[in-house]
């Protein structure tokens, strides 16, 4: 099957234009093919079935990635789903028999649940409601037949939970968040699938953790907290009478704590770090115990808390020397298991481990076309921000570099509040390829550094926050490792508006720049938030700035009222779907930077959303950006 290389029809999007592109596309002329980075794996994803009988996976099926299956006894091979429109994201067994796969309509995040039998059979859509975004709250690993999820079908604002009966398709409504002003923003079920456990949104910028005995009685109040504080419930202790959260409340940097309903009262600390946040908590559930926590500093973490648990794992990391090794999926015995690896240069392989007789074997390479070998290494660095911070960030130079005097894109992440991480990353590999340098950094408000990182980050966009990111960039021209003459900025939804300031308030510091659905406006990017955010407006308002009372800083800070200070050239690329970041942000930089007699190369895909998932929209981008990055940085 053949897709149109380009969805961005003229009619359309009449501030695109493809021939334009097309031109950035013939420029990338060296390196390997950025297909090769960019193209679907030939397998991927794989899941083993409750009854440890049969292998999933997803794999391409014309060219879209679709779901398959194996009969494990025989080997025999079963492609289950036929999906030509879009890659299917995500999926799980929902019991021995059936599958549940989530897809979305061109990139709108509107996602149904759908479920299709073992056998390929039975397929159908289990949320069939237009304009309704649908999310798994709880797969109920070990109940059969049924799942929970969260629709906002009642009121496109509010999520609310309801039990899917798997054969019937029948809902039934669990819980009522019918209350815009205090809306329930989480729910959590207890080991037998019953919906115990709320977080709510209080007055816009507290959160109350809500506690019922049963599904029959009203929520109550647990604790309210100012939402800075994070409270977060992961499960119940396994007598479904406690709480184990991972909680800030009297110190900086979040923990796993066990919480008293009863007392209301935290009663034990499970693990903790001075240094980074903790909120990931492992267990058993065949053995109803806690294995470990893992956590992030400059890669992933391990802390084990069972001996059954350390034995597999530490098997596999002899099996497996150099990589990093994750158990992805189980049978309900736990006896089977499949692993995954990966490392800084590879995306690694998948495996099927039996952990009875410690056999191992390989099931797929994700990325077979790309030699580990011939991959640039992540190093972890650290810098100091102009006002004392410690800043932690990443830096990747080209193989067989000297590591000095180099071009370097810089590549802030989206978010603002998430994080970089160490691990493959096939933008910062294929850049890397073309022989430049790629510099990330978790400026201030990235998580996982503690509550007082991350809230210095507020009301702070294009000013401490950028500064973190010019501060990381004079910090390598002083290392020697990166060419002042040649450094370009890239960067994704937030890292697309610190694209956008970089050139906007540093405008001597960069060479070129590509915003890829990015930010321009701070007042136009609040009113447009999807209606699943508002209940959490006045949030944003003090993350991000409030359009009435912090006018003069969001005016200052929007790179779209300052296009007259912007030397170089940029590149913008918009999903029109988006509805995080709507295409009227991309649209306003391009028309004020035209105005001001600047050509801006635009690409839009009319099919995609917050990021291109379609693998021809990838390559068109990706070539581009190659090809741009080469005309303006060679």
């Amino acid at each position: 099957m053949s897709h149109n290389p380009s969805a961005s029809i003229k009619s359309q999007f009449p501030l695109a234009d493809d021939a334009e592109i097309q031109a950035l596309v013939d420029l990338d002329l060296g390196g390997k093919p950025v297909e090769d980075f960019f193209q679907n794996p030939a397998r991927n994803d794989y899941k083993i079935s409750p009854d440890g009988k049969y292998l999933s996976w997803l794999a391409p099926y014309q060219e879209r990635m679709n779901l398959f299956v194996r009969f494990i006894e025989t080997g025999e091979d079963q492609r289950l789903t036929s999906r030509t429109d879009r890659d299917i994201p995500g999926y799980f067994w929902a019991d021995a028999e059936r599958l549940i796969y989530v897809q979305d309509n061109g990139g709108d995040e509107n996602y149904h649940v759908y479920t299709i039998k073992r056998d390929g059979s039975g397929e159908r859509d289990l949320t069939p409601f237009d304009g309704v975004k649908a999310e798994i709250i709880d797969d109920l690993k070990d109940i059969d037949g049924q799942i929970i999820v969260g629709l906002n079908k009642n009121n496109e604002a509010l999520f609310e939970p309801y039990r899917l009966y798997l054969d019937s398709g029948e809902l039934v409504q669990l819980a009522e968040n019918t209350d815009m002003a205090n809306p329930i923003s989480g729910w959590l079920t207890d080991h037998k699938g019953r919906i115990r456990v709320a977080t709510r949104m209080k007055d816009g910028v507290n959160q109350s953790l809500l506690y019922r005995e049963t599904e029959n009685d009203a929520f109550e109040v647990l604790q309210t907290v100012d939402f800075k504080d994070g409270l977060s419930p992961l499960f119940f202790t396994f007598d479904d009478k406690q709480l184990y959260l991972s909680s800030n409340l009297g110190r900086n940097t979040s923990a796993i704590v066990r919480y008293n309903p009863a007392t209301k009262q935290e009663e034990e600390v499970i693990f903790s770090n001075d240094e980074y946040d903790v909120s990931n908590l492992h267990f058993s559930h065949k053995r109803k115990v806690l294995t470990g926590v893992t956590y992030t500093s400059w890669k992933r973490q391990i802390v084990f808390m069972d001996a059954e648990a350390e034995r597999i794992y530490k098997h596999l990391f002899d099996l497996l020397p150099g990589y990093e090794v994750v158990l992805t999926s189980h049978d309900r015995a736990e006896e089977l298991f499949v692993v995954r690896t990966y490392s800084d240069r590879s995306l690694g392989s998948y495996y099927f481990y039996n952990a009875v007789t410690g056999k191992l074997d390989k099931l797929a390479e994700v990325s077979p076309k790309l030699n580990e070998a011939e991959m640039a290494e992540m190093k972890p660095v650290t810098y100091t921000s102009r006002d004392g911070l410690t800043i932690h960030g990443y830096l990747t130079i080209p193989q067989g570099s000297v590591g000095k005097n180099l071009p370097v894109v810089v590549n802030p992440h989206g978010g603002p509040w998430h994080r970089d991480g160490w691990g493959f990353n096939p933008e910062v590999q294929l850049l890397a390829n073309r022989g430049y340098a790629v510099f990330q950094m978790n400026f201030r408000g990235s998580t996982g550094y503690g509550r007082a990182f991350w809230q210095s980050s507020f009301k702070q966009w294009g000013q401490t926050m950028q500064n973190d990111i010019t501060d990381g960039v004079n910090w390598l021209i002083g290392q020697g490792i990166a060419d002042p003459a040649r450094i370009a900025i890239y960067g994704g939804s937030y890292g697309g508006y610190a694209t956008l300031a970089g050139v906007t308030y540093t405008p001597d510091l960069y060479r070129c720049a590509i915003d890829y659905v990015g930010v321009s406006n701070l007042f136009s990017f609040l009113e447009t938030i999807p209606p699943y955010w508002k209940p959490y407006l006045d949030m944003m308002y003090e993350m991000v700035g409030h359009p009435e009372r912090d006018k003069a800083m969001m005016h200052a800070s929007s790179p779209v009222f300052h296009v007259d200070k912007i030397k170089a050239p940029l590149f913008i690329v918009q999903g029109a779907k988006d509805p995080r970041v709507n295409i009227d942000e991309s649209d306003q930089i391009v028309k004020a930077l035209r105005a001001h007699g600047v050509q801006v190369p635009y690409l839009v895909k009319a099919n995609e959303g917050h990021g291109f998932r379609n693998q021809e929209n990838k390559f068109e981008f990706y070539k581009a950006m190659c090809g741009f990055l080469r005309k303006h940085l060679s």
